[in-house]
């Protein structure tokens, strides 16, 4: 009885444990019925679509750069395809080792190693840069039969940007650079990261930098089908990319190329305009460098080169050095005399060699006699215009002189624009800390009249502003980029420009003011200068300190230091009678104007008027600052031109 109940007991125990295993069974496969129905039908579209991806991969196809041509157009940069050698920091174990190693198959200068250095210290370690550029077919060979025993090593096909001219018109064209970290930062935060995908450079200075979104075009995709290991098998579809827009210049670069080889190791700027449009025609900087050299990645020893030189060669001049105008003012002065009443075209002032004003004596290095406005542009009397800067007061020699874009930004269409100095006494409250350095003193006002004192303008503003004076006072704002390529046609067309500017001067004044400039040229402070000129023309020429000489001292040049010399400047426009160029030129610590500026603004009209190119001799003795009127046969300018895309990289 016992042993049946036990039994029993047993095989009760032994039913419910089979009906909880049956349970368990029963609820798994539930379970798993569920899940199957959960991954097929709810979440069916999601995982074929990361499927798709595990198969596929999304490449993107870098558009080809837009290239830069001058108004002739003569390529002033444009693009070529080459091989790199490209390491991965991150993916290699010893980094010296392996380049050692690759350097027993294509050669690895000094160089290349600074340069790569250079690139790891403002990159990610598992980007991928380059090592060596422009490989020759050969290297490509050797590197690719020895590829598999380098991880983290690869050659890469490439489109490079090159400057064929060099150094010419370099700060004016600027650069194409590798994106840093913190460009790279911007450009993800931007609207356009999408269209930069894949892209390792873009524009850093000048046109390169202004127009980099014109230039840069659409970035393409391609959609690969991919194998286990992520090889690319066949191409699924292709989004062309869309290439970057052409631009064309108003810069003339044969002239430009004239003007910087007749500066020759003289540092200064020099600013053409044409008065009708605003068209920048030359616009230099001296010294220069050479763009090619920022493309590959600058080493560190040519950086420090350019950017330690005394002669600051990266230093943009044209745009960014301000500098005393000197005599160059006179004529905006004498043009705001008649606008404002304070002066009538017959007054006379007596200028006998100074003016005592507040017990204090303004000299003007030479008695003039009686002078009226005109006689006193042509003979640069300072006795004149010190007169007429205490009448106006500083505010308003200010107020007249901001609309010509003295002491402004003008807004040409490259970065790095610098506004200088326009006094006032609004300025000088917000310039100095100390009350006592705020206060305007009246005496301060006199030397404005001449260019000096707080003044400091940059040449295109001083060029930009005779531009508007020779235009009867319609104001063009001054622009570099005259054209683009248009959509599919990639035909040229123009850019549009901001509306000109009238700023309401008399028609009278604006005349007398030019006649006189055009007796500068005739029997004035230039006449040995333009002398046999085939044209006529009118200027001013200006002599502006480096250094702040007192009233007591004397400026003797051979006892300064050649950086502490006087600045030589010149201001000038042809032909007279209806004028097509309009010029402001320095040449630093070179002394007087119509020794060194006004040569080269002579030989500027002589090729712009009059098609004429020095000559050999004459090119020679201009790099040496010892020409005034042209020396031999003019060349034609014709013959010394550059011919439209016939520069090879």
């Amino acid at each position: 009885m016992t042993e049946l109940r036990n039994t029993e007991a047993e095989l009760g125990r032994f039913q419910a444990r089979l009906g909880v295993i049956a349970l368990v069974m029963l609820l798994a496969f539930g379970l798993l019925a569920w899940r199957l129905y959960f991954l097929q039908v709810v979440r069916h579209d999601d995982l074929a679509q990361q499927a798709e991806s595990n198969r596929t991969a999304v490449v993107p196809i870098v558009p080809n750069r837009g290239e830069i041509l001058d108004r002739n157009g003569v390529l002033l940069a444009s693009n070529y395809k080459a091989y790199t050698l490209e390491l991965t920091p991150a993916r290699i174990d010893n980094l010296d080792k392996t380049i050692d190693a690759l350097g027993q198959f294509v050669e690895i200068t000094p160089r290349d190693r600074r340069r790569f250095k250079k690139l790891m210290a403002e990159s990610k370690s598992f980007e991928s840069l380059p090592i060596r550029m422009r490989l020759t077919d050969e290297e490509v060979a050797r590197l690719a039969a020895q590829r598999y025993r380098f991880p983290g090593v690869e050659i890469k096909a490439r489109l490079f940007r090159t400057y064929p001219l060099g150094e010419t018109a370099s700060h004016v064209i600027g650069y194409i650079g590798r994106i840093n970290q913190r460009e790279k930062e911007q450009i993800d935060d931007s609207d356009d990261a999408a269209n930069y995908r894949g892209t390792d450079y873009i524009g850093k200075l000048g046109v390169e930098s202004s127009y980099e979104k014109m230039l840069h075009g659409t970035t393409g995709v391609e959609q690969m089908e991919t194998s286990a290991g992520g090889h690319a098998v066949r191409r699924l579809s292709t989004h062309p990319a869309a290439q970057g827009e052409s631009v064309e210049l108003s810069i003339d670069i044969n002239l430009q190329k004239l003007v910087e080889d007749m500066f020759g190791d003289r540092r200064g700027a020099l600013v053409a305009i044409d008065p009708r449009n605003g068209e920048v025609l030359a616009f230099v900087s001296k010294p220069t460098y050479d763009p090619n050299l920022f493309v590959d990645g600058i080493d560190q020893e040519s950086w420090d080169e350019l950017n330690d030189s005394l002669d600051k060669p990266l230093l943009n001049r044209a745009l960014r050095g301000t500098y005393p105008p000197g005599s160059t003012y006179k004529p905006f002065m004498g043009l705001a005399a008649l606008e404002k009443n304070l002066r009538t075209p017959g007054m006379i002032v007596n200028d006998g060699g100074s003016w005592t004003f507040g017990g204090h004596t303004f000299r003007s290095g030479h008695a003039l006699g009686p002078v009226d406005l005109r006689r006193a542009i042509i003979h640069s009397s300072n006795v004149y215009f010190y007169q007429l800067a205490n009448d106006m007061g500083v505010n308003g020699i200010h107020d007249f002189m901001a609309p010509l874009d003295f002491g402004q930004i003008t807004g040409i269409d490259i970065p790095g624009e610098t506004r200088g100095v326009l006094p006032s006494t609004e300025w000088k409250r917000r310039t100095y800390k100390q009350p006592q350095h705020q206060k305007w003193y009246a005496g301060e006002t006199i030397s404005l009249g001449i260019g000096q004192g707080y003044n400091n303008f940059t040449m295109l503003q001083l060029a930009s502003a005779l531009a508007t004076i020779v235009d009867g006072g319609i104001r063009h704002p001054p622009h570099l980029v005259m054209a683009h390529q248009e959509g599919d046609s990639r035909k040229f067309a123009p850019v549009a420009q901001p509306p000109a500017t009238d700023l309401g001067f008399k028609r009278q004044n604006v005349d007398l003011i030019l006649r006189a400039m055009v007796g500068v040229t005739q029997e004035g402070t230039s006449r040995g200068v333009f002398a046999g000129a085939p044209y006529l023309s009118g200027g001013k020429t200006g002599t502006a300190q480096a250094v702040t000489i007192s009233q007591k001292g004397h400026y003797d040049a051979g006892k300064l230091a050649e950086h502490q010399r006087d600045h030589s400047l010149y201001i000038g426009f042809a032909p007279a009678d209806n004028p097509t160029i309009a010029v402001a030129c320095i040449v630093e610590n070179a002394g007087f104007g119509a020794a060194h500026a006004a040569p080269i603004v002579r030989r500027v009209f002589d090729y712009w008027v009059a098609g004429q190119y020095p000559s050999e001799q004459d090119m020679k003795a201009m790099q040496q600052g010892r020409a005034t009127v042209p020396i031999g046969t003019p060349r034609p300018a014709a013959q010394m031109a550059i011919e439209p895309r016939q520069i090879e990289p």
